[in-house]
């Protein structure tokens, strides 16, 4: 079947909350593909923090509107455009930010352009629903344990924000290497990090966790500490001699919530974790955040992982893709355990 000129997608026509600014077109045109991309099907895409967060929070000067929202994806190729792909091949990947908004080609849409070097074959034991929510999750998980922490069979490691999804497949990744693993999450959520394979559990409901950590210090201290929640209270790093091994390292996805934004922290992040020497009072523990990488060989790692069983697909919810409005409604509620999806697709599984 031929490629239709148009296509319906999701636009982002201004600044603000996803109910306000978003709007279905259904003439919009299906991309044009430049050398070394490809064009894809969309069958499922899912939600991301940083979606809603470039919607509210970035002006028209530095965003040109409207655009297509939205980064990951799973779907069917069905213009391989000379890459070493095949029309009908079922992939899963993510468009970065930056290249996205440049191309104004995101993956509210039926159909989307997308460098070949960030896609890989889908592991036929998950459906498109399944995988549509593993890419950039996956591999921020993925990366700041290993390619950023350097984790090692058998340590310790610390997941605060243990229900995120970007926590989960943290869980899931420091399991299948044998790691102790303990995490923070809200007690409703005890038994769902549990069953990822987490071994010892803190409510960060009860009480200031870095307070609880210091005064009650593991026995064997941890050697890496994952924080993916937002890092708006530095406590837990200044705190984190306690708890952290000397020569741990403290990983965190950063600030993310608009109070990053705000002169006042962003000096106090600086003066915290980059400026105050050790010998004047300093934390003694290496601080560092991560920024997902689209490597592809990261991404073939984790559905490497996936085809073994060791990782598996977190979904909280599927939305049809008419519902958009209420699958960002979930997402920001901050509730969600597993990755809200939108199916594209009303045939896809």
């Amino acid at each position: 079947m031929s490629t239709p000129q148009t296509q319906n997608a999701w636009l982002a026509t201004a600044k603000g909350e996803p109910s306000e600014v978003l709007q279905l077109d259904e003439s919009v045109p299906v991309p044009k593909l430049n050398c070394g991309e490809v064009l894809v099907k969309v069958q499922a895409t899912a939600l991301n923090p940083i979606g809603y967060k470039i919607m509210t929070l970035f002006p028209n000067f530095l965003i040109k509107r409207p655009y297509i929202p939205e980064h990951d994806l799973a779907g069917i190729i069905v213009d391989a455009n000379g890459t070493e792909f095949q029309n009908g091949d079922e992939v899963f990947g993510f468009i970065p930010p930056q290249p996205s908004l440049k191309a104004h080609s995101g993956t509210l849409a039926q159909y989307t352009r997308i460098s070949a070097s960030h896609v890989v074959r889908r592991p036929i034991n998950i459906t498109p629903t399944q995988a549509a929510g593993i890419p950039v999750a996956a591999l921020t998980a993925y990366q700041a344990l290993f390619n950023v922490a350097h984790l090692k069979p058998e340590q310790h490691v610390f997941i605060n924000g243990g229900s995120t999804s970007v926590g989960a497949f943290a869980i899931q990744f420091a399991k299948a290497i044998g790691c102790n693993v303990t995490v923070s999450a809200s007690g409703r959520n005890e038994a769902f990090v549990r069953s990822l394979g987490a071994d010892g559990f803190f409510d960060y409901t009860t009480g200031p966790l870095h307070a609880r950590l210091a005064s009650n210090p593991p026995s064997s201290k941890y050697h890496v500490f994952f924080e993916t929640v937002g890092l708006l209270d530095l406590s837990l790093y200044t705190h984190s001699e306690s708890y952290l091994t000397p020569g741990g390292t403290f990983v965190s996805v950063g600030a993310v919530e608009s109070k990053a934004y705000e002169v006042s922290y962003i000096g106090k992040l600086l003066w915290t974790v980059f400026l105050h020497p050790r010998w004047l009072g300093g934390t003694k523990r290496t601080y560092k955040m991560i920024m997902v990488d689209n490597k592809r060989k990261d991404l073939e790692i984790v559905a490497q992982h996936v085809r073994d069983g060791k990782i598996k697909p977190l979904v909280d919810s599927v939305f049809a893709f008419e519902n958009v409005l209420k699958a960002y409604e979930r997402i920001m509620t901050s509730r969600a355990t597993g990755k809200v999806v939108v199916r594209v697709d009303p045939e896809a599984e």
